[in-house]
C-alpha cells in the first residue's frame, strides 16, 4: 500500500467518523445545516424542488422500485393527485420518469432518471459540504 493510499484511507476515514458524529447535532446545529442546505439550493443552478417533491425524488431513488403513483401517495399520506402534479413538474426537468406498466395499463410506473440521479449526487455534496462547515461557523 503507498503512502499516498493511506492517506486517502484515512482521509475518509476522518471524514465517515465526522459524518456519524454528525447524527449528534444540537436542534440548533440540526436547523442551521437545514437551512445551509435550503440556501445552497436556492443558489445552485438547478431546479427548485418543493420538499414534497424531494421526498418524492428521494423515496423512488433510495427505496427499491417498482414505484407507482398509488404507492406513493400511500407511503407519502397525499393523494394521488398530489404524486401526479409533482411528478408533472419534476418530468419537466428529466428527474423522473413515467411509463404504463406493461403487465397492468392501469398501473402507472415511475422511473429514476440520469438527470435525477445527477440532482441528487449534487444534493448530497451539497448536504456533506454543509455539514463540513457546519463546525466551522459561528
Amino acid at each position: 500500500m503507498t503512502a499516498k493510499m493511506r492517506l486517502n484511507d484515512t482521509e475518509a476515514k476522518q471524514k465517515r467518523e465526522g459524518r456519524r458524529q454528525m447524527a449528534q447535532l444540537t436542534e440548533s446545529e440540526a436547523l442551521r445545516l437545514w437551512r445551509d442546505v435550503s440556501l445552497a439550493m436556492v443558489r445552485d443552478d438547478a431546479p427548485d424542488l418543493s420538499a414534497r417533491q424531494l421526498a418524492i425524488l428521494l423515496t423512488v431513488y433510495l427505496d427499491p422500485p417498482p414505484h407507482t403513483v398509488r404507492g406513493l401517495a400511500a407511503k407519502l399520506g397525499v393523494t394521488k393527485p398530489v404524486i401526479t402534479r409533482a411528478l408533472n413538474a419534476m418530468g419537466r426537468h428529466n428527474l423522473l420518469m413515467r411509463r404504463r406498466d406493461p403487465n397492468d395499463k392501469r398501473n402507472v410506473l415511475i422511473h429514476r432518471t440520469v438527470e435525477g440521479a445527477l440532482y441528487l449526487d449534487r444534493l448530497a455534496s451539497m448536504i456533506t459540504g454543509c455539514a463540513d462547515s457546519l463546525g466551522a461557523s459561528p
